[in-house]
């Protein structure tokens, strides 16, 4: 995949940029000298001119963006970064680049979003000439889209303020790959897709996320075209989520609602197009019938559900899957049948095929390495084929190609170490290092484990639990995050304390996370009920958040489909999956969890686990060995006078 896109230069010591009188002293604002950046900076750039992979774990607080960034900016080859969310995208593009380029002023930067992100001006133009607009909001929003459209250069939907997350107008005039017709289209030239990707062919850094680069890797796996030029190397920032958005792309999905969003845009494309197409319609219409029918044949309770018995479903359902597969093969047929038909309608028939195949692929393979399960979430259901183990894919696909793999964190190591990442990624021969944070969370930060709570598991534990957080929460006035591993266990302590407190109270799920959390950062004493979602990638420095307070150790739920069929797998092969994989997974979570507190040297605060198995059990060691050096106490006082000294 190696690419030149720059000529190598003479690079001065990256003490120079890094050290206590460098560059970065002199010009940023809130510089301050971390000997563990400059390590990561060195460790980064020998990985990428050596053509090493390398692990490293970096504190909060070491500086980890800029620490790769200046190596990447150094390096003669093409480099991707790919990071956990979009947000951190858009920081590192819009924040950080643009700092940098005041040391590299050549340097040729791309922002690369999914295709959902951004405009398709076609289907813009053509739904203008459709009566498709549902109300004024819908009406107003079309009118200023298409004024936006003139003069935007991205065609990125973060530039819309006003744009809600769940558009169903977006849904309609985004560029999504399904209807596109490349180099066909009237608008191929003027396309926010092409401009990206002649961008991307001219730049030197890549800034993408996760998703997307392993969306394109499916591509390369299966000779279509990719999505991202060729690179040298990639940077995998936040790359403890890798396995699981690998997991997904590795796999197959297939729900009731591509069926019905190839059934509206056959409908859509037919007006758009002014095409006679009687039969078709027919087509689409027993299309919607059969779908409607075989997924009614899943429960109507929400949640993921093993799907072990796929063959006796198909006995007592062939007849119903039966249709629907030739629901698709003759919607596929009457398309192919249209003649003069452009490209837009063989991009529909393909999609029908695909979808023919997903259905075979989820109810008839039997690979061992897969995992088969459904979902339901309100109106949708979802059939799901995941990978078990990705680390034979990841080698394969991305470790044996690529010539440098940078994978960064704050929280990687278990007990100080990465066999358990290595293991489930397939990493082999990488250089290794983990940095501390320069924060002092012995001075910083107190842990406590109140000793006289029962386990988590016992009938007992809301109620006292939720007495716990009153006590804790008086102490912190506020201020605090409490972090559940259920919705259910959430909902129902959120109720027990709320009475008991005068603090603003805010539960996740009454508002969009963004919105909770701006609420969360602007009003005094603010306490956040919420779940794994605000476990990670979320900033509150200062002492607007002074504690986080985790109900149990955040182990996966055992009967989720896929983390079943992990640990079916582990033991089956002769290990032991509590101590290699579920135990490892819980460390890396509760790391995470614990991150949102500490973020800058003058923080100060609380973190509470209430789940005492961390001190009785055998396994609580690892935990312990595997965060940061805090004091210790399983006395309230102790927390208490603690929180006197903020």
């Amino acid at each position: 995949m190696a690419i030149a896109t720059k000529k190598p230069a003479e690079k001065p010591p990256l003490e120079k940029i890094f050290g206590p009188h460098g560059w970065l002293a002199r010009h940023h604002p809130h510089f301050e000298y971390r000997r563990s950046q400059l390590e990561m900076a060195e460790a980064v750039e020998s990985a990428l001119e050596n053509r090493q992979h390398l692990i490293v774990e970096a504190g909060t607080g070491t500086g980890k963006t800029l620490a790769y960034l200046v190596p990447i900016l150094r390096c003669s080859e093409r480099v991707v970064v790919s990071t956990g969310t979009k947000n951190l995208q858009e920081q590192v593009f819009f924040k950080d680049v643009p700092f940098l380029k005041k040391l590299f002023p050549e340097m040729r930067v791309t922002l690369m979003k999914g295709r959902q992100n951004y405009l398709c001006r076609q289907k813009l133009y053509d739904i203008e000439k459709q009566p498709v607009l549902s109300g004024m909001e819908e009406v107003d929003m079309y009118a200023q889209i298409r004024e936006w459209e003139k003069h935007t250069e991205s065609g990125d939907r973060a530039e819309l303020q006003n744009l809600r997350d769940t558009s169903e107008l977006w849904s309609r005039i985004d560029a999504r790959g399904e209807a596109c017709t490349g180099q066909k289209c009237k608008e191929f030239e003027r396309c926010f897709i092409t401009l990206m990707h002649q961008r991307a062919a001219e730049s030197d850094i890549l800034i993408v996320n996760h998703h997307l680069f392993f969306a394109d890797l499916g591509l390369r796996q299966m000779e279509f075209a990719s999505l991202l030029p060729d690179y040298a190397a990639i940077v995998f920032d936040e790359a403890h989520q890798i396995e699981d958005v690998a997991t997904q792309y590795f796999g197959v999905q297939i729900s009731n609602y591509r069926v019905e969003e190839l059934a509206r845009d056959t409908e859509a494309t037919l007006r758009a197009k002014s095409l006679e197409g009687a039969e078709v319609l027919g087509a689409v219409a027993d299309l919607r019938h059969r779908a409607d029918i075989f997924f009614d044949l899943f429960p109507a309770k929400d949640g993921r559900n093993a799907f072990h018995n796929r063959e006796p479903f198909l006995q007592t359902n062939r007849g119903t899957y039966s249709s629907l597969l030739n629901a698709l093969v003759r919607l596929a047929s009457e398309l192919t049948r249209l003649k003069d038909r452009p490209e837009e309608i063989n991009n529909l028939a393909r999609r029908a095929e695909e979808l023919r195949r997903g259905f075979e692929f989820a109810l008839e393979s039997k690979e061992r390495n897969f995992v088969y399960w459904w979902e339901r979430r309100g109106r949708g259901v979802f059939l799901e084929v995941s990978p078990i183990d990705v680390s034979a894919l990841m080698r394969e696909r991305l470790f044996d190609k690529v010539p440098a793999v940078v994978l960064t964190s704050a929280t990687l190591a278990v007990a100080g170490n990465f066999d358990f990442l290595k293991a489930r990624l397939g990493v082999q021969n990488a250089k290794e290092k983990v940095l501390e944070s320069h924060f002092d969370f012995g001075e910083q930060a107190l842990l406590y484990t109140p000793a006289h709570l029962p386990d988590p598991r016992e009938p007992d534990f809301p109620r006292l639990a939720s007495e716990e957080i009153v006590q804790i929460l008086k102490a912190t006035h506020g201020r605090a995050f409490v972090l559940f591993t259920s919705y259910q266990q959430m909902r129902e302590i959120f109720e027990r304390v709320r009475p008991r407190l005068r603090y603003p109270m805010l539960l996740q799920g009454t508002a969009p996370r963004t919105a909770l959390l701006d609420r969360f950062r602007s009003t005094r004493h603010a306490v956040l009920f919420a779940t794994s979602s605000f476990w990670q990638g979320v900033d509150v420095q200062g002492q607007q958040l002074s504690a986080v307070i985790i109900d149990r150790l955040p182990f996966a739920v055992p009967s989720d489909p896929v983390v079943a069929a992990r640990i079916r797998m582990i033991n089956e092969d002769g290990g032991n999956a509590f101590t290699e994989y579920q135990t490892p997974e819980a460390v890396i979570a509760l790391k995470q969890g614990f991150g949102r507190l500490i973020r800058s040297e003058t923080d100060r605060g609380v973190l509470a686990i209430l789940d005492q198995r961390i001190v009785r059990k055998p396994y609580g060691r690892v935990f312990f060995a595997s965060l940061p050096h805090y004091r210790r106490t399983d006395k309230l006082e102790e927390l208490r006078a603690f929180m006197r000294e903020c």
